[in-house]
């Protein structure tokens, strides 16, 4: 029997905010400990099982996610340095990365309780930030980073090199590297690949490009892809999180997390038919 779960709800959703009160009631009654990082809990108004990070992540065996794909995202960030895995339930709109939704939470944690659920792996992506401002350090996204111009600003320009290498100087509003998890995300709309979260690799795409070269790349998931910013400072984005402005010779470097987000499941998911209900494929 599971003994410590924790809950992230959406901090201004209120149906998040219900069902994190039902989930911690259910769980309580069981003899289960709930967890709830304390900014969560307040929003919530379930102050009493308020904790710090530490506090949240010792001895925990699962988190769920109450909220959309944002919540999942900042969730699986929140777990992923701890091996924890990390439940979906989905109080938002596409809840392409969630697992459940609202009226099937009773059954999944049961299941949970019950430990009847599997875990599947997505790739991460390691981005390292050389810089003296407020990004600077090591991070983690399970969909992309992106390298964006200012709000208002003229075109981002970044130097990038593959391996090593210089490759090119990209002029554009925008560069995503993303994971196969983040294909259908940012990098989608800025007509990227679509890929199956089977394979593991790092796709390079370039948002609105003023260049002739326009088309996404397919790495490897262990090479590295690093960018220089060139004329004028840019945003750094990860999983949709603002980590800061870039100056001039700043530097961002991309490649494969060195171990997997875990994400519950309840059984097989295939990826075409999501895809297909997600986006409204017909049948003919």
């Amino acid at each position: 029997m599971t003994d410590v779960i924790g809950l992230v709800p959406h901090r201004e959703r209120p149906l998040a905010h219900e069902l994190a009160d039902r989930a911690a009631k259910w769980l309580r009654e069981r003899g289960v400990e709930v967890r709830i990082l304390a900014g969560d809990a307040e929003a919530a108004g379930l102050d009493a099982l308020g904790c710090n990070r530490d506090k949240f992540l010792d001895g925990l065996e699962v988190a769920i996610s109450l909220g959309g794909d944002g919540t999942m995202l900042r969730a699986v960030d929140l777990v992923y340095d701890a091996g924890v895995a990390v439940l979906g339930v989905n109080v938002g709109q596409m809840g392409y990365l969630t697992e459940v939704e609202p009226s099937g939470l009773d059954e999944a944690l049961d299941r949970l309780l019950e430990r009847q659920y599997d875990v599947v792996e997505r790739m991460m992506l390691q981005v390292d930030v050389e810089s003296r401002g407020l990004a600077r350090g090591r991070w983690w996204a399970l969909n992309e980073a992106v390298l964006e111009k200012s709000p208002g600003g003229r075109l981002a320009r970044v130097d990038v090199s593959i391996n090593g290498a210089f490759f090119t100087t990209y002029a554009a509003d925008g560069v995503i590297v993303a994971t196969p998890t983040g294909s259908t995300a940012y990098s989608f709309s800025a007509r990227g690949p679509i890929v199956s979260p089977r394979h593991h690799c790092l796709l390079l795409t370039p948002v609105s490009p003023h260049m002739l070269f326009d088309r996404s790349l397919v790495l490897g998931p262990e090479e590295k892809v690093r960018f220089l910013v060139d004329d004028r400072s840019v945003l750094l984005t990860l999983d949709g999180r603002e980590l800061g402005a870039l100056e001039i010779g700043d530097a961002v470097s991309c490649t494969g997390g060195p171990r997997p987000a875990r994400i519950v499941t309840f059984g097989p998911r295939d990826f075409h038919q999501i895809l297909k209900a997600k986006f409204g494929l017909a049948d003919r």
